[in-house]
């Protein structure tokens, strides 16, 4: 069996196995390997003492678990499966499929010796009640699809062949089942799939009024449109310009759906003159490249700037940023990035244009003294101008 490494991950489990009054939640779109790293560490555990009858793993999309539907039930069969005299360790996949489910989770965490860990794939699943009944007392662990640096060690890359590489994680994209899988043909299926499930499970079923095919014009559009500023009405406009029959409303409940399943991830833009976020309009980035290029028929190398930028945007995701476009009177900044107290500046670009300062211009006039960084797709742009580091993109993703 091919397995996919992912120390990150494995180690942010690891650190907080055994704290009993901290719930550990994994989020993220499916196939991303939420399950995968729930059953290697469950390996991980029986290599490291556990026994069989201390672990309770349920995944609810899982049939043989169908008749699990309310907190009750959930209460019920797991103090019928515990072990009473040694901690047990729950594993709860898809959790969000139970009706208020927040409640036997909190019980659980009270009244059992358990370590819990739980995973979901809609963006609300940490909100509402869970949250309030869990304040302080949770962990959430992000899980994204695999990085272009996971996707090179497992590819084996060398920097010689980094960048075809690269070339090929733009296509493939970085689901794991999806990157292990022996053919073009059956890795451009699994993407498929994988989009569809998306689409029906976590987006149609929970839409007020469903309309399938406007959920997956919306979603095109999106994609075909990485790294434009969009609006619910310059959409809505779109798709009635194709002679869809839809309202403004309705695509903003969708655009909600959308991001709450992990398929669009939403960058806001920041006047960093006024100092505020701008809500009229933004800017959307697909979780995987790969599933973006399947579904529009595309390669790898069309529209290369916004692809490159993309792949940025989720890489400073992974890194724990969050992730504004700047807006500097009439110029545009790609990305602000923030950590903490610290916030660093990018540019992105394919290679930087000869006699011209355009992709620097902008950061040289910021006012403040912070991180200010080029990324480009082009080994002989790198360097330094002015203060700006000039680095190359490869390097920046392999190198974290």
């Amino acid at each position: 069996m091919v397995v996919i490494q992912r120390s990150q991950y494995m180690n942010f489990l690891k650190q907080f196995k055994d704290m009993t009054d901290t719930v550990k939640v994994l989020t993220g779109i499916r196939r991303s390997g939420k399950t995968f790293l729930m059953n290697m560490f469950i390996n991980y555990l029986k290599n490291n003492g556990v026994s069989d009858d201390q672990i309770i793993h349920i995944n609810f999309e899982d049939f043989a678990f169908s008749d699990i539907t309310t907190a009750k039930d959930l209460y019920t069969y797991i103090h019928q499966h515990q072990s009473n005299d040694k901690r047990n360790y729950l594993f709860l996949d898809e959790v969000q499929h139970v009706e208020n489910w927040e409640k036997a989770i909190n019980s659980f965490r009270v009244d059992m010796d358990a370590d819990i860990y739980i995973t979901g794939s809609n963006g609300k699943l940490l909100s509402g009640e869970l949250a309030t009944l869990l304040t302080g007392r949770y962990v959430e662990l992000k899980v994204y699809p695999l990085s272009f640096k996971e996707y090179y060690t497992f590819k084996k890359g060398t920097p010689e062949t980094s960048y075809q590489l690269f070339q090929d994680y733009l296509i493939d994209g970085g689901f794991p089942a999806v990157d292990i899988a022996p053919s073009r043909n059956l890795r451009v299926a699994l993407k498929n799939g994988i989009f569809d499930s998306i689409i029906l499970s976590d987006i149609a079923l929970r839409a007020n009024t469903r309309n399938d095919s406007a959920i997956i014009s919306i979603a095109n559009y999106m994609m075909s449109e990485i790294g434009n500023v969009l609006s619910a009405t310059k959409i809505t406009n779109a798709l009635r310009s194709n002679g869809q029959r839809i309202t403004t409303t309705t695509v903003i409940n969708y655009l909600q759906l959308l991001e709450q399943s992990f398929l669009f991830y939403k960058a806001a833009r920041y006047d960093l003159r006024g100092k505020k976020w701008l809500n009229s309009q933004n800017k959307y980035y697909v979780v995987d490249n790969g599933l973006r290029n399947t579904q529009l028929h595309r390669s790898g190398t069309d529209n290369l700037g916004h692809q490159i930028e993309n792949v940025v945007f989720m890489e400073l995701l992974r890194r724990d940023y969050s992730v504004d476009v700047g807006k500097l009177d009439d110029k545009e900044i790609d990305f602000i990035a923030r950590k903490g107290e610290n916030i660093e500046y990018y540019q992105i670009t394919q290679h930087l244009p000869e006699n011209s300062n355009r992709e620097t211009h902008n950061l040289l006039r910021l006012p403040d003294g912070y991180k200010k960084i080029v990324l480009t797709l082009d080994k002989l742009d790198i360097g330094n101008i002015e203060g700006i580091n000039v680095v190359y993109v490869l390097d920046w993703l392999l190198n974290e």
